[in-house]
């Protein structure tokens, strides 16, 4: 049986995922993933190319690991405090957001921005007390800041 290689553009389930040289049929090949760009064909030109683009990703993804990590240390012993208005059992009137928290982070002094969608919360804080949030810096990297709700005088 006769095979081509290709080298696949998009996840396909039967196959491989993207960048992944796999071994077709012709007619396959030429029929319906060439002409639909879900592959290219594995010339030596291609795959050097390929392997070029894999090296760089890699050496982004470092930096983006290295990057979060140096935030990360930053953020380690971050400890911020909300004051607001608290009615019977500790309850709040309102609540505290990720968006707030990341307003006061930004007001901290870091030398980034942390973004609202970053910071994990699964529902806004509506009680006094110290809750531990994780801030989504990579998906490797999630370091907790402390976060102070206490009572307005």
């Amino acid at each position: 049986m006769k095979t081509v290689k290709v080298i696949l553009r998009q996840d396909m389930d039967t196959l491989g995922e993207a960048g992944e040289v796999v071994a077709v049929r012709p007619g396959y090949a030429r029929n319906y993933l060439l002409p639909r760009g879900m592959a290219y064909e594995a010339t030596a030109r291609n795959i050097r190319q390929l392997e070029e683009e894999q090296k760089r990703t890699e050496a982004n993804a470092r930096r983006d690991f290295l990057e979060a990590r140096r935030r990360a240390s930053l953020l380690e012993n971050v400890q911020i405090t909300f004051e607001a208005r608290a009615g019977d059992e500790s309850k709040l009137f309102g609540s505290i957001t990720n968006a707030d928290i990341a307003d006061r982070l930004n007001a901290y002094g870091l030398d980034f921005e942390v973004d609202r969608r970053s910071i994990e919360l699964d529902e806004p804080l509506k009680t006094l007390g110290m809750f531990s949030v994780p801030v989504k810096l990579h998906a490797d990297v999630r370091p907790e800041i402390k976060v102070w709700v206490v009572k307005q005088d």
